[in-house]
């Protein structure tokens, strides 16, 4: 009994404790309201914010990552359609594992998944991409992704000894980017790399494409993967004659499966140079104003690179392993498997003027 004694007093001395208070709760009611719907107002405008930079097609940061509101937005994608190619580039690390392709109406339903998940822009490569059907399967992907889906970019990379001036006349318009491919200007060096064939000459036929490519009103582009064979070369003087807007400079990369190891139907090893190597090629290059640089360490994990089954390639491993199709489990669950590197894309200047509408060029 004597220990509810202290208990009473403690709730009489509560009771008249908050008698007071009651007309002090009464005055903060409306004040604590104001402060709760000021709260719901602000998340309101941070979630319209981020649909706005959905729709503007702004990166979203990778699932997991520090501080990230959105899923990675598949803001650039690079689309191998196919393995097949009818080139043996010793370092090729995207090989003719297998022959499939999808079918036509499968790729565009694919495609359309990624717009509407913020693709700005595709890229398609290979293998090498004008083999199928005669670049007939190509083209409708070209001219579906700019006048249907309206992608502000749409590009191609190739090694431009299937190209034909009939497939610019049909399809050029729906092309922003042609990027070729040439990794040496001396022809035996392109022969030793794996770009011989036969007594086609890849230098004089990179000359012809540049010219089509102003005729019709294409972006020229030029990819070279710096390897043993050319690593002491001076391309200033051929560059800057073909004046492409871009000269993307790749140093050879191994990757598990592909090009190296039990399975790869390339042995890379014997193209590979150093760090040092490759920084004394681009020293040696600095003047040439549309340089674009892509050491192993940018390269790796910057891409955001599709399958013939569309499926994302993880390379942050050094091999490729993918991710469950698009098609089948959608692209905001396939992409979080991706491992890119949305951070060192931006770094290495993934996004850049890629629409030919936005390019001054002299035509």
């Amino acid at each position: 009994m004597w220990m509810l004694v202290p208990i009473v007093f403690a709730l009489k001395l509560l009771s008249a404790f908050l008698q007071p208070l009651g007309s002090v709760w009464s005055s903060l009611g409306p004040l604590f309201l104001q402060l709760q719907a000021a709260s719901w107002l602000a998340g309101a405008e941070r979630s319209r914010q981020l649909q706005g930079r959905r729709e503007a097609g702004e990166p979203g940061r990778a699932e997991g990552e520090g501080g990230g509101d959105l899923p990675t937005t598949p803001t650039s994608v690079n689309y191998h359609f196919t393995r097949q190619c009818n080139y043996k580039c010793g370092f090729c690390f995207h090989t003719a594992k297998t022959s499939f392709v999808l079918p036509l109406e499968e790729a565009k339903r694919g495609l359309l998944m990624l717009k509407e998940a913020g693709m700005e822009k595709i890229n398609f490569s290979g293998g090498e991409p004008f083999l199928q059907d005669r670049g007939e399967y190509l083209g409708s992907l070209v001219k579906f992704c700019k006048q249907e889906l309206q992608l502000p970019s749409v590009s191609i990379v190739s090694n431009g000894s299937l190209i034909r001036e009939s497939w610019f006349q049909k399809y050029g318009e729906y092309l922003d980017i042609l990027a070729i491919s040439c990794d040496s200007f001396d022809e035996q060096v392109n022969v030793l790399i794996g770009r011989g064939q036969g007594k086609k000459n890849h230098v004089e036929n990179l000359q012809k494409l540049r010219t089509w490519c102003k005729e019709y009103r294409v972006a020229f582009k030029i990819n070279s993967v710096i390897n043993r064979f050319n690593v002491d070369e001076d391309m200033k003087e051929q560059i800057n004659a073909l004046n492409p807007v871009r000269w993307k400079v790749f140093q050879c990369l191994i990757i598990e499966g592909e090009n190296s190891g039990q399975d790869a139907l390339r042995e890379a090893e014997r193209f590979v140079i150093s760090d040092e190597e490759f920084e004394a090629f681009l020293d040696r290059h600095k003047d040439v104003s549309c340089l674009v640089p892509e050491s192993n360490q940018k390269m790796r994990d910057s891409y955001l690179i599709l399958d013939e089954y569309m499926r994302f390639l993880n390379c942050r491993n050094g091999r490729k392993d993918p991710s469950k199709s698009i098609l089948d489990v959608g692209v905001e669950e396939a992409i979080k498997f991706s491992g890119f590197d949305e951070k060192m894309f931006l770094k290495r200047g993934g996004k850049y003027v890629w629409s030919k509408a936005d390019l001054k060029l002299d035509w």
